[in-house]
């Protein structure tokens, strides 16, 4: 990842770059756990999209927790059409990187996912993630079902509340229906194993996500 001079604005309809008509290659295989990267996932699993900067250490954040059965970088929230990574750095594409997380709610409850999330980066930065400015970089929660909207909406409100506490604020992460997702080229999956000391520009408040998930959360 580098510092971007990207505009940090989402292109107007219209001003997006065309993209293409087919999708651009990638893993065929998750690189740690070894399953398919585009599914057939298992039956009962559900799927959500989060942007939390770079998406590197993003995936890295989630692919190790029990129940999550697949991760994947991408790019969401934009209009081009399986857009490329380096289309998408231009911030002409208006798409995010995040991480698809591919869950099983009966092993990791929805509510874990958030505390990770929110605890993960700092959602108060606007078109940035630390030294990493850009569109491509903003917070952003997107979402399946009304089920996950109204879960994403009271965790960001009581995580709005906490970060006041200290200070911080206000949340800017925005939370969206999840609309198309595009996958990352094969390098960009699961690149911090593959590339154990590659660059992660991720850090977090320090302050504690108030997310009841019934269990405590591993670090």
């Amino acid at each position: 990842m580098f510092l971007s001079t990207n505009p940090l604005s989402i292109p107007a309809a219209g001003e997006a770059l065309p993209g293409r008509d087919e999708p651009i290659a990638t893993a065929s295989t998750h690189f740690v756990n070894a399953s398919p990267l585009k599914g057939p996932y298992p039956t009962g699993t559900r799927q959500i999209l989060f942007g939390m900067g770079c998406f590197w250490g993003a995936e890295k954040a989630f692919w190790s927790l029990p129940g999550v059965h697949v991760t994947a970088a991408g790019y969401a929230a934009g209009a081009t059409p399986n857009p490329t990574y380096e289309e998408v750095c231009t911030g002409l594409t208006g798409h995010n990187e995040v991480v698809l997380v591919v869950y099983d709610p009966e092993t990791v409850s929805f509510e874990r996912l958030l505390k990770l999330f929110w605890e993960g980066h700092n959602p108060t930065q606007g078109m940035r993630q630390g030294n990493d400015v850009g569109t491509q970089y903003r917070s952003g929660i997107y979402v399946y079902d009304a089920d996950q909207r109204a879960a994403a909406e009271t965790s960001k409100e009581a995580y709005a509340r906490a970060l006041a506490d200290y200070g911080k604020g206000p949340v800017t992460t925005e939370i969206l229906d999840a609309g198309d997702f595009y996958f990352a080229e094969e390098h960009h999956q699961q690149y911090l194993a593959k590339n154990p000391g590659g660059y992660c520009g991720l850090g977090g408040t320090g302050v504690s996500c108030p997310v009841a998930t019934g269990v405590t959360l591993e670090t």
